[in-house]
């Protein structure tokens, strides 16, 4: 065992109170093992990279959410708000420009073949197309009859669609160059149903921008 020299000190804490403490003091050369004092606990480092990686992965995620609340197509149509109340009918009738083959090379419809798309596929609801980004288009969406039809699809030529999705709690899409040239739509809001196997058309004046 190793014998110690005793060392009193003085210590002076700051209310003025004195403490006597006894700490012992080891000869050079000595290697002294110091008992612990009070309760103990263990320490527990975390793994630094499995803490990284934790944390990349939740920035990853936060940069995902942001991205998608803020996605546009880069093909999307944008149309400009309309100036008057017009109605126009619109016929799907298609002709094939090259033969419809399978994936074997069967041919299942050749090339000049004329068809309706309606004649097969009837359009159940109605199509909505407005602009996201112009608030009174939204509110005229909201307090219309299509509103509150879930049949109804609603598509955007403008705005965000995460954001009226929240917002409507409804899907929401993206009207795209494709549809648009294909529905022959020019001005929004526009109101697509079918009639007799062709579209109609219906464009909707809300009066000048507020």
């Amino acid at each position: 065992m190793v014998r110690f020299e005793m060392l009193t000190v003085t210590l002076l804490l700051a209310s003025g109170t004195l403490l006597l403490a006894c700490l012992p003091l080891a000869r050079a050369g000595e290697i002294v093992q110091l008992e612990p004092v009070g309760p103990t606990s263990a320490v527990i480092e975390s793994d630094l990279a499995e803490e990284l990686r934790q944390r990349a992965v939740n920035v990853g995620v936060e940069q995902l959410r942001s991205a998608q609340a803020r996605y546009q197509p880069a093909n999307l149509h944008v149309l400009p708000r309309a100036t008057k109340d017009t109605t126009t009918m619109v016929d799907l009738t298609h002709t094939l420009e090259q033969d419809l083959v399978d994936a074997q090379g069967t041919i299942h419809y050749p090339a000049g073949f004329t068809f309706n798309p309606l004649r097969y596929v009837s359009l159940s609801g109605a199509l909505v197309v407005i602009d996201g980004s112009d608030s009174e288009q939204v509110s005229w969406f909201k307090g219309s009859p299509y509103g509150a039809n879930h049949r109804v699809l609603l598509l955007l030529s403008g705005g965000l669609a995460a954001t009226l999705r929240d917002e409507l709690v409804r899907p929401v899409v993206y009207l795209t160059e494709d549809i648009a040239q294909r529905l022959q739509l020019r001005a929004v809001p526009s109101i697509v149903v079918e009639q007799d196997s062709q579209l109609v058309i219906r464009e909707v004046s809300l009066g000048r921008p507020r």
